[in-house]
């Protein structure tokens, strides 16, 4: 199509759509009736920030367990135990090793570190895995929801495979809803800072409604959420 067909095509397309012309602009926002997106939750201290978060990620069926840094290794095995240890696989995430989650892990089960130069092995004992451990960026208030950030070492399969996810958080870096969370990722893209290959916001267990309505949890994922929440304010 030449430039003056293309023309005579958009103009005639565009009084069809009760338009006079036709732009190569849109046309601009309308000014917003509130800033919510925002500005909500923004007025809570970073303690309740962080009761909004555990109630909400109750609602949606995560299970929420609070401890102290110092007491980190009893709670991951406490956790391990109750849902009934067996194979675990954890991200090999330097924040889990200083934590001492790591060496918690591998000295009471049969656990395996995400080895990012064997990637068919990595996924077959994700999938064979009883739980998972990964170490969460953010938590979201408003959702209840926590923010993996995938790279070579933090393998997706990690978080998603396993019947059991157990994500470490603390709660500093809980944030009040997934609008400060784009705001980090832009000022780290505007930095020139390496984005995550893949950003996964997970709220509670995999579950579904699809079918009449009826809620089934564990279809296309882990069957049980467990926040390990390390109160650090």
């Amino acid at each position: 199509m030449d430039l003056q067909n293309r023309e005579q095509f958009l103009t005639k397309l565009a009084k069809r759509m009760g338009k006079s012309t036709w732009q190569t602009s849109p046309e601009p926002m309308p000014e917003l009736v509130n800033n919510y997106p925002m500005t909500r939750l923004t007025d809570l201290t970073q303690e309740q920030l962080c009761d909004e978060f555990i109630n909400f990620a109750k609602v949606m069926m995560a299970d929420v367990v609070v401890t102290q840094e110092s007491d980190i290794s009893q709670a991951i095995i406490d956790i391990c135990e109750k849902y009934g240890g067996g194979q675990i696989i954890l991200n090999n995430d330097s924040r889990l090793a200083d934590l001492g989650v790591m060496a918690a892990v591998q000295g009471k089960y049969d656990s395996y570190i995400w080895d990012e130069s064997k990637s068919e092995s990595n996924i077959q004992y994700a999938e064979k895995a009883n739980i998972g451990i990964a170490y969460a960026e953010y938590g979201l208030a408003e959702s209840g929801g926590i923010v993996l950030f995938s790279d070579k070492q933090f393998g997706r399969s990690v978080s998603l495979l396993p019947e059991k996810s157990i994500v470490v958080l603390r709660k500093s870096r809980v944030l009040p809803r997934v609008a400060q969370l784009a705001k980090i990722l832009d000022d780290k893209a505007k930095q020139g800072e390496r984005m995550p290959s893949c950003i996964n916001i997970i709220s509670g267990p995999s579950a579904t409604a699809d079918i009449e309505l009826i809620k089934v949890v564990g279809v296309h994922g882990p069957v049980s959420k467990i926040y390990l929440v390390i109160d650090d304010l």
